[in-house]
């Protein structure tokens, strides 16, 4: 796309087009980078700064706070997405692509996140006296696996640009607010036992069988439900994948199964390990992978400014999103973006464009002071 094509002045709606139609699949976001960062550089009051194709834009203004307004510019692969932007009526999706309305902005990338990124550079590059300090991220690979993900290179090499007393994330959630986010656990829970010939099971001990006890507890198991900030997080622990088995005539003596902890953000990844210890006691248990969650934050006053503008529509977040990387150099971080998340990675992704215009007002507001 001819980098003249993205005007980031032109209406909202115009501006997700523009990016939508910049493809920008994990690991290709040159070009969109390229984009933003031309677009950003004429901005006289942003100090601008490209490491790789992650483009972190600063205001220097001496106020008194900090706040981050980040959002991923990569999207999952096309997949036979429909991937051109279009709009559609409310009853359904064109079947040609071509249907044109004013309700929906239809296109990969539309919902998670392009809508997000564009309030964020819409707002880049029209407040100029905003009433924090303001530092705006669009960073790469957030779709892929953590090593490649760009809030992690930046946090590496520059921490220094994410310094601030909280982020916002422009990550879909209907344009309201969803705090936080919680932990997920992955362990693997796992029995032996000894093998024999099937037709002569008594010289065994089968290992499946021998899981029994363990999905007996997590039948019975009763998630906790934790308020934080008066959001109440809802916990869950469940079998996601269970393997074993050797042949059609084998006792088998190894098996396992899998299973994934959503714990709430005041629980930190060691306690979450120590109680998955505690349910599965007298099982052989190891863990796969462990990312504590966000807690919310909403304490700090950038923050309660914020949902005032939303008139109080906060939600806990259930997910894990890059607000727990955030969270983790003690930055508290929420959600807000336009678009329904259960949408995100859909062949047919849209974003209404009453959210981008909720969304961005409700952004522009709060960084301006207004």
């Amino acid at each position: 796309m001819d980098l003249q094509a993205l005007n980031p002045h032109a209406d909202i709606v115009s501006v997700t087009s523009d990016l939508v139609n910049i493809e920008s699949v994990s690991g290709n976001e040159a070009a969109i980078a390229d984009a933003i960062e031309t677009e950003l550089r004429k901005c006289g009051w942003l100090k601008v700064h490209r490491f790789r194709n992650n483009v972190i834009a600063q205001t220097n203004l001496g106020k008194p706070s900090r706040v981050i307004v980040a959002g991923h510019i990569d999207t999952v692969p096309v997949a036979n997405n429909n991937s051109a932007v279009f709009v559609k009526a409310g009853s359904g999706l064109p079947s040609d692509g071509t249907k044109v309305t004013e309700d929906v902005l239809f296109g990969l990338g539309s919902c998670d996140m392009k809508g997000g990124v564009a309030v964020a550079l819409r707002a880049a590059v029209t407040i100029e006296n905003p009433q924090f300090d303001v530092t705006y991220i669009f960073y790469e690979c957030e779709e892929v696996d953590s090593a490649r993900n760009g809030l992690t290179h930046v946090a590496a090499e520059h921490p220094e640009w994410l310094t601030a007393d909280i982020a916002v994330l422009l990550e879909p959630s209907n344009a309201n607010i969803e705090a936080g986010c919680q932990g997920t656990l992955r362990a693997q829970i796992s029995t032996s036992g000894t093998r024999a010939h099937s037709a002569r099971s008594w010289m065994g001990e089968n290992a499946i069988h021998g899981l029994a006890d363990a999905l007996a507890r997590l039948n019975s198991y009763k998630p906790a439900r934790v308020l934080v900030d008066g959001l109440e997080y809802r916990e869950g622990l469940n079998a996601v994948a269970i393997t074993g088995g050797i042949a059609g005539n084998i006792i088998p003596d190894l098996a396992m199964v899998e299973v994934n902890y959503r714990y709430a953000p005041s629980k930190s990844g060691s306690e979450a390990e120590a109680h998955i210890r505690e349910v599965f006691e007298g099982f052989a248990v190891e863990f796969v992978d462990n990312a504590p969650g966000a807690l919310p934050g909403l304490d700090r006053p950038a923050l309660a400014d914020l949902v005032s503008r939303v008139s109080g529509n906060v939600a806990p977040k259930f997910g894990w999103t890059d607000v727990a990387r955030f969270s983790a150099m003690g930055v508290p971080a929420v959600n807000l973006g336009p678009g329904d998340p259960s949408l995100a990675h859909s062949r047919n992704e849209y974003v209404p464009i009453e959210q981008l215009k909720r969304c961005e007002a409700t952004v522009f507001n709060w960084l301006s002071g207004s």
